[in-house]
């Protein structure tokens, strides 16, 4: 198998004024140096190239470039991130349970791009106070200053993007509709009534459709639904792997594999691909009876993406929040407040009882 190698829990980022642990600064392109504030520049890695799809499904065991990443799983949500460097223990930053540092060593396909943190931690924590605030039937509770001041965690999430070529030849059937009026006797009365009617005549075509950068997530630790609202990724803006960029945060490693990211995908794909169907077919309504699809061009990214994440527990629950790291957009889950939601459904009663009155008195 082929490896490269892989951040260590131990490797470290020297400043070249005085030598100190370098951490990667939030829409810089640099490490900054905590102790002496030296920016250090990153060098640039290259071009993002796109890499063979069907190739690296094939090989993706045996020849795909690899890289043996230490990782460490937590019990309670199933996330499996790299192991902080040179700590025992720490607090997953997904389900806020403790995580004793017993790592294991696993071979990963190397990533190839990474999208680099653009806001601070307290940029993010700014952007999560808002959305809380907006929050009007959350528990008291969850609006505390120790709630709004929650610590936020750094994480590159793994995603697969895909690019094709689309070519789908079809049969089916263009729908053109029309209508008749006809007479009908309603209580002894003649009456008009118009039908809406359709006329189909057989069809066949080919389309062609191309698809860049068809992102999936390729883990499940945090709420899929979520994840992708925290849409929209300036992709365009990723820039080649490069370790430097972890330098300070957390990684997620992939647990849906390249092969199942690949099938989600063409399942959107095929979406995308029908929609363009009835388009070319036209009329009011079409029927699809056989198309086939022959995908050209494919290729694919291994990227990760910058979120800051975390979680508190309400109740015995755990809830999680991300903030997309490049645009401030916020998701999040959220408990009810049952006495709040009470008291508003005994407002309306109350409300409405009054209503009644008034109009029963007039």
């Amino acid at each position: 198998m082929s490896q490269v190698s892989t951040p260590s829990a131990d490797l470290r980022f020297p400043c070249k004024q005085c030598g100190a642990k370098l951490e990667f600064a939030p829409g810089k392109d640099s490490l900054t140096c905590p102790y002496c504030g030296t920016l250090n520049q990153i060098e640039n890695a290259g071009k993002v190239e796109e890499q063979d799809l069907l190739g690296a499904i094939e090989r993706l065991e045996e020849k795909q470039p690899h890289e043996v990443v230490p990782v460490v799983k937590c019990d309670s949500c199933n996330a499996e991130v790299q192991v902080p460097a040179n700590v025992t223990s720490f607090t997953c930053p997904f389900c806020a349970s403790n995580i004793v540092a017993k790592s294991r060593e696993c071979s990963m396909l190397r990533p190839n791009a990474v999208l680099p943190f653009k806001m601070t931690r307290e940029e993010a924590t700014e952007s999560y106070r808002r959305w809380i605030q907006k929050l009007w039937w959350a528990p008291n509770k969850m609006k505390s200053r120790s709630m709004l001041d929650a610590s936020l965690s750094g994480i590159y999430l793994p995603h697969w993007t895909f690019d094709a070529e689309a070519d789908t030849a079809y049969t089916g059937e263009r729908g053109d509709a029309y209508y008749e009026s006809h007479t009908v006797m309603v209580n002894g009365r003649p009456q008009t009534r118009t039908v809406r009617k359709v006329r189909w005549s057989p069809v066949s075509g080919r389309v062609r459709n191309a698809f860049d950068d068809v992102l999936v997530p390729a883990s499940k630790t945090l709420d899929q639904e979520k994840v992708r609202e925290l849409t929209p990724w300036d992709l365009k803006e990723c820039v080649a792997y490069k370790e430097d960029y972890l330098a300070g945060f957390r990684a997620e490693t992939y647990t849906i594999s390249l092969p199942d990211g690949f099938a989600e995908a063409k399942g959107r794909m095929e979406e995308v691909i029908v929609s363009t169907i009835r388009s070319d077919i036209g009329g009011d309504e079409q029927r699809i009876h056989d198309k086939r699809t022959r995908y050209s061009d494919l290729s694919f990214k291994h990227i990760l993406l910058p979120i800051w994440v975390s979680a508190y527990r309400y109740n015995q629950k755990v809830f999680q929040f991300m903030v997309n790291a490049r645009t401030g957009e916020v998701q999040g889950q959220r408990p009810y407040s049952w006495v709040k939601i009470s008291l508003a459904v005994v407002m309306a009663i109350i409300f409405a009882l009054v209503v009644i009155f008034v109009v029963s008195r007039n």
